[in-house]
């Protein structure tokens, strides 16, 4: 199992990417102020981070009781972002609505929007992160 202090790492190094990439992105795809789209990012991060920590610990727990460890299979790794990505949409879309005075509708589109691309981003960084750091079990181990 990953530290605190290694699970910390992780989350603000996966918010601060995503950050310097979502910003200009969500800017650009739904024409709103970089002020606006900046704030929603920055509120987003910050329940994002507090959701993965929790959701991680909990998909660990998880793992660890059903297959005695905590290395992710590729089907793994895409169950692990869908889900993920799940809660957290449960969470953000009313702070959407109402940070931008739009419909929920709206905000399901552009939550749905943001959720599709921190899900691929969320699978090549947990990838890459297990790959940078990995686990000192995981050294025999492939996946």
């Amino acid at each position: 199992m990953r530290t605190t202090r290694d699970r910390i790492r992780h989350a603000v190094g996966f918010e601060l990417i995503g950050l310097a990439l979502v910003t200009p992105l969500g800017m650009i795809a739904f024409g709103k102020p970089l002020h606006e789209i900046g704030a929603i990012a920055v509120i987003g991060a910050t329940l994002a981070m507090l959701w993965t920590y929790i959701y991680n610990i909990g998909f660990d727990h998880l793992m660890q009781r059903l297959t005695g460890g905590t290395q992710k299979t590729l089907p793994q790794r895409i169950a692990h972002a869908v889900l993920f990505e799940l809660g957290l949409l449960l969470v953000l879309l009313p702070v959407i609505a109402w940070w931008l005075g739009i419909t929920l509708w709206e905000a399901l589109v552009m939550d749905a929007a943001f959720a599709l691309f921190y899900m691929v981003y969320a699978l090549v960084y947990n990838w890459a992160y297990d790959r940078l750091f990995p686990l000192p079990e995981w050294r025999n181990a492939r996946g």
